[in-house]
Formats: structure tokens, C-alpha cells, sequence
């Protein structure tokens, strides 16, 4: 499934304040989203050239970095929680990936700030790992390597399901529209059936990446429960040192902030539009104020 935002990408100029002035399409990109694209690429590209030239069909990048419930469980390498995500298992899936990346990354890391997306992001990878491994210990699913990074991509959708439920998204394939909400319900029934019939079915084909669409459940699962309790990640952002939480930063200092009060379904429908024509880089504090508590007002009522 490929979808994009309904918004112009053209007029997303994510990263109109660092790079002024030509780029390529990469220069409208915040920083951790471009470079997830890029290393994902580099890998799969390195990892088909090795596979071409060695005739190995697990070459050492698989060896090393593919998640295994054995070895990174019971043999200590730890490490295959994270590199799987940066592994796939072949040019559609990275390709899905990338194209998932691409149009809905921008959105959450503008949001969330760039190294809470990263860790948001690497930490729905690991989710995704953690609950297919769950579900094998279950005996739901049988055990097998883990590539991809689906788990975190599927923590993206969801986040920006979170955040704006109300926006309108359209699919390449199929080419219907729908909200945020919508695609994430749909995203999470497809998921579900998928694992549900390898349980039931284990041989057959249409259900032989029960344990990729397991992986996707934990990536959305762990997105949602961290917008959801968003304190969960306010550690990312501390000070470091006794010395940066001491020291204030330039601009900082007692400050009277306005608190927003949650306008109707106009106010959020203009924000949304906002986001359409100008990005979401165009808000202003009182806007995301209150399109957040126009998301949780939703998710409380729903």
C-alpha cells in the first residue's frame, strides 16, 4: 500500500530556514527523516550488491544485523533490536517504506522535534520486534528472522493518526480518500487478519509475513501509547550535564504564554488547512496548542 498526505508537497518547504536555495527533493526534508531515507537506502543497496557478487543468500549484513529471537535474546546481541530496522527484504518493501518515510515523516519529526522523533521512531522498531517475539513465546506465531523498518513506519502513521485524525490522506493504490483515522483503523484490521490467519494457517503463502504484520502491530502499538502519554519521552530533551540545567538558555526566562482555549470544528478545520497550503512549519504556538487538544478531546470522546 502507497499513500501520501493530502497536502502539496511543493508547498511543504520543511526546511525552508536551513537550506535556501536548490538541494533536490531531499532539501525539503527535516534532518532525522532524510537521513533514515538515506541509510535505508544505502543499506539495501549494499547489501543487493553483496548479495549479487557473493551468491550468498544471507549475506553478512543479514547475518549480522537481522533480528532473531535466539541470538538477540538468548546469544546477548542485543544490538538486532535495533539494525534490523534498517534491513529489508527486498526493493518493494524498502520502496513502501521510503515512500511512507517520505510523506508522513516530515509531519511527526516537525511536531514531536527532531530527537524525540528518532528515539520515537527507533523505539517503535524495537516495540515491533519485542511484540512479534511475545507472540511467538505465545506460540501464536512461529519464530523467524526480522528485517525492516515497517515497525517504526507503522508508529509514524499512527502518530499522525494521533495527532490529526481529521486529515485527509489520498491512497495511490487504491486511489480512494480518506482521513488519518480512517487509514490507521484499516492499517490495524489488515495487520490483525494477517497475524490471526498464520496462527490459523501457517502454510499458507498469503500469510507468510504474519511475523512482519506482528512487528507492525507493536510499532503502531508503542506510537500510540507514546503521543498518548507524551511525557514518556520528555527525558529526550533534559540537559545532559548539571551545568546545561543550571544554564538557561538564550531566550529563556519567565514568560506569560496565553492559554489557548479548544475552539470548534472550524478553528481546527482552518489549522488543517494551514498544514495543507503552507506546512507545518507555518503554526504558530497557540495553533498547535490547539490542534493537540483537539486530538485528545477526540481520542477522550471516542
Amino acid at each position: 500500500m502507497v499513500t501520501r498526505p493530502d497536502m502539496g508537497l511543493a508547498d511543504r518547504d520543511y526546511q525552508r530556514e536551513h537550506r535556501p536555495g536548490g538541494g533536490g527533493f531531499l532539501a525539503i526534508l527535516p534532518p532525522v527523516t532524510k537521513w533514515l531515507l538515506i541509510v535505508n537506502v544505502v543499506i539495501f543497496v549494499l547489501d543487493y550488491w553483496v548479495l549479487n557478487v557473493s551468491g550468498d543468500p544471507y549475506p553478512p549484513i543479514i547475518r549480522w544485523g537481522a533480528f532473531a529471537i535466539r541470538s538477540a535474546i538468548f546469544e546477548g546481541r542485543v544490538w538486532e533490536f535495533l539494525t534490523f530496522q534498517f534491513l529489508h527484504g527486498g526493493f518493494l518493501h524498502v520502496l513502501f517504506n521510503s515512500i511512507a518515510l517520505f510523506f508522513f515523516g516530515p509531519f511527526l519529526e516537525r511536531w514531536l522535534g527532531s530527537r524525540k522523533f528518532l528515539v520515537y521512531y527507533l523505539l517503535c522498531g524495537v516495540s515491533g520486534a519485542v511484540f512479534f517475539t511475545l507472540l511467538v513465546f505465545a506460540r501464536i506465531l512461529p519464530d523467524s528472522p526480522l528485517v525492516g523498518a515497517s515497525a517504526g513506519i507503522y508508529g509514524i502513521l499512527i502518530g499522525v493518526a494521533v495527532i490529526a485524525p481529521a486529515l485527509r490522506v489520498r491512497l495511490l493504490i487504491p486511489p480512494i480518500e480518506l482521513s488519518m483515522r480512517q487509514l490507521a483503523i484499516a492499517l490495524l484490521v489488515m495487520a490483525t487478519v494477517f497475524v490471526i490467519g498464520g496462527r490459523l494457517f501457517p502454510g499458507v503463502s498469503l500469510f507468510w509475513n504474519a511475523g512482519g504484520e506482528a512487528g507492525h502491530l507493536g510499532g503502531a502499538i508503542a506510537g500510540f501509547l507514546l503521543l498518548r502519554f507524551p511525557k514518556a519521552l520528555s527525558w529526550v530533551d533534559r540537559p545532559r550535564t548539571p551545568e546545561a540545567r543550571r544554564s538557561p538558555r538564550r531566550g529563556d526566562g519567565p514568560k506569560l504564554r496565553p492559554r489557548p482555549n479548544l475552539r470548534g470544528d472550524d478553528e481546527v478545520d482552518r489549522i488543517l488547512d494551514k498544514i495543507s497550503k503552507d506546512g507545518f512549519q507555518s503554526l504558530d504556538e497557540n495553533e498547535k496548542e490547539i490542534l493537540r487538544r483537539a486530538s485528545q478531546q477526540q481520542q477522550n470522546d471516542s
